[in-house]
């Protein structure tokens, strides 16, 4: 991998780690589009540490309140029913399903799920899941009130049974397409969680899940499976460009729609699905690590 494709594919992942439209697959499409080899999961992985530590930062307020809180419940049973003490406790609940099935299916998510036709099905079929959860969640905000008729939720009523359909839902993304935030945020919003509370919870619960991952993933840039150096500066690009699109995305889900992330992925998805049919592209385009 050259310093100029570290550069653009950091870029890539800065800007798209936290918007609904699924980093490993535009990692993917720019290898492919622009006839790199595929970065490949491991690389993925690594460059995430990069946009997890821009949430660090810009949650740590929460994060910090977090962890201190869950710590003291370890010993102070008076703290047991603070809602940062159990926040704590269901970040970890929700990031059980995401680690298990990244060990159950390591082989499948470096392999067969980066197909070009399997990663444009997903970015079609969850921009569909993503316009219908954000249409629900316009519709209630106009009246105010869920289907069962009452307000939506906040992070406050989070229980476990929410905290494992949130980790189930942040599991998906172990396919490329689907996207960790936009899955994430469908299920919260479609739980009826407010729009603030589905994206803070997913920014939140990726943090144990991703970093657990690309410290995992260090082991093959140490067997030569991944360059050093240009993977250590993409990781600082998709830092600091990772930072800029939290702070603008939080402002930007309090009064937008989620639509046009909705209309880009669905016609992401056709035209690739059109440029393998075409023969424009392979489907394994770019695979054959280099």
């Amino acid at each position: 991998m050259s310093w100029f494709e570290s550069f653009v594919l950091g870029l890539v992942q800065g800007l798209t780690e936290f918007l609904p439209i699924s980093s490993s697959a535009h990692l993917r499409l720019t290898a492919a589009f622009a006839g790199w080899h595929d970065p490949g999961a491991a690389f993925t992985a690594i460059t995430q540490i990069g946009t997890e530590a821009a949430v660090l930062i810009y949650f740590r307020k929460d994060i910090v309140r977090i962890v201190s809180a869950w710590f003291r419940s370890l010993t102070d049973r008076s703290m047991r029913g603070d809602h940062d003490a159990q926040m704590g406790w269901l970040v970890i609940v929700g990031s059980i399903p995401i680690g298990v099935l990244g060990v159950t299916f390591k082989d499948q998510i470096e392999g067969p799920f980066r197909d070009l036709r399997l990663i444009a099905t997903t970015l079609i079929v969850m921009g569909i899941v993503l316009g219908f959860a954000d249409r629900l969640a316009a519709r209630d905000e106009v009246g105010g009130k869920h289907r069962a008729g009452k307000e939506r939720k906040t992070l406050k009523e989070l229980g476990v049974k929410d905290g494992l359909i949130f980790g189930f839902c942040q599991a998906m993304a172990l396919v490329p397409g689907v996207s960790r935030s936009g899955a994430t945020i469908s299920g919260g919003l479609l739980m009826g969680y407010t729009r603030e509370a589905a994206a803070r919870y997913s920014f939140l619960l990726a943090v144990p899940a991703v970093l657990a991952s690309g410290v995992f993933e260090l082991k093959d840039a140490g067997e030569g499976h991944v360059a050093w150096g240009p993977t250590i500066f993409a990781t600082v690009i998709a830092f600091g460009v990772g930072y800029a699109v939290i702070a603008w995305f939080m402002k930007f889900i309090t009064t937008k729609s989620f639509m046009p992330f909705v209309i880009y992925r669905v016609l992401l998805g056709i035209l690739l699905f059109a440029l393998v049919a075409a023969g424009v592209l392979s489907p394994h385009a770019g695979e054959s690590a280099g």
